[in-house]
C-alpha cells in the first residue's frame, strides 16, 4: 500500500481549520440557522451590476492571469499604478502567498493575541515562528507589536485596521506615527478588510511606493462578494512583482473579476450599503442595551458585545443563541473572550437575534 509522505512539517501540524462554517454547524443540527450573523458577511449583498456582470462572464475562458482590467480600476481608483496592486483569491489567499514569499522555517512574525488567525494558519504552515502581544483596551497594541517586531528580528507584523473581532480602530494618522518604531527590514501586513465601514481618516495617507508596507483589501465585506473571493493588496512594485513567483496564476475566475470590476464601479450601491451597515450596528447595539449588555464602539461590519462576564459565560450566550437557530461568533483569546460577535444583518436577522438573545442569556446565567 503506498502512503502519503508528508514533510515533517506538515505531520508535526494538526487537522484543523481557523473557522467552523456555519455550513457545518447546520448539517450537524440538521436545519439551517434563522439568522446567519456570524460570518461578516454583507447580507444586503452585491450591486446588481455586479450580479448582472458575474452572469454574463463566458465561463468557458479562464479568468485573465492579469486581471488586468480589474487592476487598472483599481490603480485609477486609488491614484497608483497597475504595478503597485495584485488581485488574489481573498485577503486569506493573499496572505498565503505572501507568507510563502517571506516566512522560511524558523522566521519570527509578530501578531496580536486573539487576532485573525488565518494569517497565523498560514504562517504556521510554513514554518513560521509566531511570537504576539496583547491587546490594549479593547484595540491591537501598534506600539507593542513594533516593539516585540523589533525584539524578536520578525520579518513580518500584522495588524487590522479595523479589527476583527473587536470592531476597534486606528486613525491613520495615529499608525503613522507609532510606524516610525517598525524596525528596519520588517513588513507591516494592514488588514484592511472593513475599511469601507470605517470613519474617514482610518486609512493612514501613506505613498503605495512605502517599502514598509503592504495593504490587503477585499471585496468580500462592503461590496458583497465573499462567495466570489477577490481580495487585492497595494504595495512597492518590487514586492507586488514577487507574487508571481508563487501565485496561482488561474487562481481568479473570469466570473469574480467581472463581479469585482463592476461593484468597484458602483459607488452609489456601495453607499447603500454603508448606510445599512450603520444603521444595523444600531440596531445591534440597542439590542444589547436592552438586555443589560454592552456594544463596543465598531468601525466594521460586526458589533462586539461585552457580555459582562468571562469567556465561558460568553460561550454559553453563544451556545443559547446558535441552539435557538442564531449563528455568532466570539473572539478567541482572553480577555477579548467575554464578548460575542453579531454580524450586521437585515431587519428580520436582528429581530430574530432580539427575540433568541433574552433566552440565551437566561440559560448561560442558570449554567
Amino acid at each position: 500500500m503506498t502512503y502519503a509522505r508528508l514533510t515533517p512539517l506538515a505531520e508535526s501540524l494538526p487537522s484543523t481549520v481557523p473557522f467552523v462554517g456555519p455550513e457545518t454547524q447546520e448539517r450537524a443540527a440538521a436545519r439551517p440557522f434563522e439568522a446567519r450573523l456570524g460570518a461578516n458577511e454583507n447580507v444586503f449583498g452585491p450591486s446588481p451590476r455586479a450580479t448582472e456582470a458575474m452572469c454574463a462572464a463566458e465561463q468557458w475562458m479562464y479568468g485573465d492571469p492579469e486581471s488586468f482590467d480589474l487592476r487598472a480600476a483599481l490603480a485609477a481608483h486609488h491614484g497608483i499604478t497597475p504595478a503597485h496592486i495584485i488581485v488574489g483569491e481573498g485577503i486569506d489567499g493573499l496572505l498565503c502567498y505572501l507568507v510563502r514569499l517571506m516566512v522560511a522555517q524558523g522566521d519570527a512574525v509578530v501578531t496580536s493575541d486573539g487576532a485573525y488567525p488565518t494569517f497565523n494558519y498560514h504562517v504556521a504552515g510554513f514554518g513560521g515562528v509566531l511570537h504576539k502581544v496583547p491587546y490594549s483596551g479593547d484595540h491591537e497594541d501598534p506600539q507593542a507589536l513594533f516593539a516585540k517586531a523589533a525584539e524578536v528580528d520578525a520579518k513580518l507584523v500584522y495588524l487590522a485596521n479595523p479589527d476583527n473581532p473587536m470592531g476597534s480602530w486606528h486613525s491613520g494618522a495615529d499608525l503613522i506615527t507609532a510606524m516610525a518604531q517598525l524596525p528596519k527590514g520588517c513588513l507591516l501586513v494592514l488588514d484592511e478588510a472593513y475599511i469601507d465601514c470605517a470613519p474617514k481618516g482610518t486609512a493612514p495617507d501613506l505613498s503605495a511606493d512605502d517599502p514598509r508596507l503592504i495593504r490587503m483589501r477585499t471585496f468580500s465585506k462592503a461590496h458583497g462578494l465573499a462567495g466570489a473571493r477577490v481580495g487585492y493588496a497595494i504595495a512597492a512594485p518590487d514586492l507586488i512583482t514577487a507574487f508571481g513567483k508563487v501565485r496561482n496564476h488561474f487562481g481568479m475566475n473570469r466570473a469574480a473579476q467581472a463581479g469585482a470590476l463592476a461593484a468597484l464601479q458602483d459607488a452609489g450601491w456601495l453607499a447603500h450599503v454603508q448606510a445599512q451597515i450603520a444603521a444595523a450596528r444600531d440596531r445591534i447595539g440597542q439590542i444589547a442595551h436592552d438586555n443589560g449588555l454592552v456594544p463596543l464602539p465598531s468601525a466594521a461590519n460586526f458589533v462586539a458585545i461585552d457580555c459582562g462576564r468571562d469567556g465561558d459565560f460568553a460561550k454559553a450566550v453563544l451556545d443559547g443563541l446558535v441552539a435557538r437557530g442564531i449563528f455568532v461568533r466570539m473572539p478567541f483569546a482572553a480577555p477579548q473572550n467575554r464578548c460575542i460577535r453579531v454580524s450586521c444583518g437585515t431587519p428580520d436577522n436582528l429581530d430574530a437575534f432580539a427575540a433568541a438573545l433574552p433566552m440565551a442569556l437566561a440559560d448561560a446565567k442558570n449554567r
